[in-house]
């Protein structure tokens, strides 16, 4: 029986190590992934969630991977290019939570919100706008089927990063910078309704201090500025999360179109 059983040692062998190095990369981009690599998530979640999207993304990929390497740095060295693969697909889906930060601060400064009800303690401080549009875009994400995307965007880093070739200069510079310019620039377009109203806000108070220099405008305009921008976040957050939304569906369903 042993015998019999002999062929199939170098299966598994092959098996395991196509595990191992699915596990690594997938892992990887677990831990930056929205939603699932969030801090709130306990570290036994996020393991259980990387091993099954593993098990999902383990038989796509499976035939261009193949054996285990013999030598010890070229197993330590192809395991260091599948974390630093991870790494970066991970960072590029997280710059859209980003976004939703920066338009968030942009917003909390804008119409000076930003110390309150601002959270002043956790591992990533921030005003209570910028984490309003957070939690609601991850969870807008999450019900549309993250979980879909996510292994579908995993398999496809497989086609920009083949495994044990490591990342490259021109996707490092290309995909991320393009990556990076758009975070910024859908952060700027979310929170231009905040940067338009602050600018109308204190264009009329310098034209009511000039007109009335005996009344002290800092005390009428602040409050009028508060509720405003309170108001406008009521009004503006659905249309801002909308606009958000569709962004990156188009991402998820077209990773890095034309990038080439």
């Amino acid at each position: 029986m042993i015998n019999e059983l002999l062929p199939l040692l170098p299966l598994s062998q092959a098996m395991l190590w196509t595990g191992l190095v699915v596990f690594i990369r997938v892992g990887s981009m677990m831990s930056l992934m929205p939603a699932f690599g969030d801090q709130p998530v306990p570290m036994r979640i996020r393991l259980i969630l990387s091993l099954m999207f593993t098990l999902v993304v383990a038989p796509a990929v499976a035939p261009d991977i193949g054996t285990a390497p013999q030598d010890l740095l070229q197993i330590a060295s192809v395991l260091g290019k599948e974390v630093a693969a991870g790494l970066f697909f991970g960072v590029l889906l997280r710059f859209f939570i980003l976004a939703l930060q920066i338009a968030g601060s942009i917003a909390a400064q804008s119409t000076s919100l930003s110390q309150i009800f601002g959270g002043s303690a956790g591992v990533d401080p921030q005003p209570a706008i910028g984490h309003v549009l957070a939690v609601a875009g991850t969870a807008l994400a999450a019900l549309s089927g993250l979980h879909v995307q996510a292994a579908s965007y995993m398999i496809y880093t497989y086609t920009m990063v083949p495994y044990g070739a490591g990342l490259t200069g021109e996707i490092v510079s290309r995909v991320g910078t393009a990556e990076v310019g758009r975070t910024f620039g859908m952060g700027f377009t979310l929170a231009a309704p905040f940067l338009i109203a602050s600018l109308v806000y204190n264009v009329i108070l310098g034209v009511i201090n000039r007109a009335m220099p005996q009344l002290m405008v800092s005390f009428v305009g602040a409050p009028a500025i508060t509720a405003g921008g309170l108001l406008l976040l009521l009004l503006t957050a659905p249309i801002m999360l909308g606009i958000w939304m569709t962004a990156f569906s188009t991402f998820m369903a077209a990773p890095f179109e034309g990038w080439r």
